[in-house]
C-alpha cells in the first residue's frame, strides 16, 4: 500500500521528463558509468544527460532519431547505449 513516504520517494515532480533520473537515482547509477579514456581530450558530454536520453528511448519506445532536441544527440546516446 502506498504511504505518503512512498509517494514522496517515487515522485517524479520537477523533472523534465518522467524518464529522467532523480539526484538519488543518479548517485546509484553514476559509479556504473564507464570512466573517461586516458589521454586525449577530456570528455565533453554530460553522462547523466546521456543516460536520461537512453531512459527516454526505453521508456517511450521512440526511435533514436526522435529524441527531443534538449537531450544529447542520438549518435552519442546510442553509442553509450551500445557500450
Amino acid at each position: 500500500m502506498w504511504t505518503p513516504d512512498h509517494r514522496r520517494a517515487a515522485g517524479r515532480h520537477g523533472l523534465r521528463y518522467p524518464s529522467d533520473l532523480t539526484d538519488a537515482e543518479w548517485r546509484m547509477v553514476e559509479p556504473a558509468m564507464p570512466p573517461a579514456k586516458r589521454g586525449g581530450r577530456p570528455r565533453g558530454v554530460n553522462l547523466r544527460e546521456v543516460f536520461n536520453a537512453v531512459c527516454y528511448v526505453l521508456a517511450t519506445g521512440c526511435q533514436w532519431k526522435a529524441l527531443p532536441k534538449n537531450l544529447p544527440p542520438k549518435s552519442t546516446a546510442h553509442y553509450y547505449f551500445m557500450l
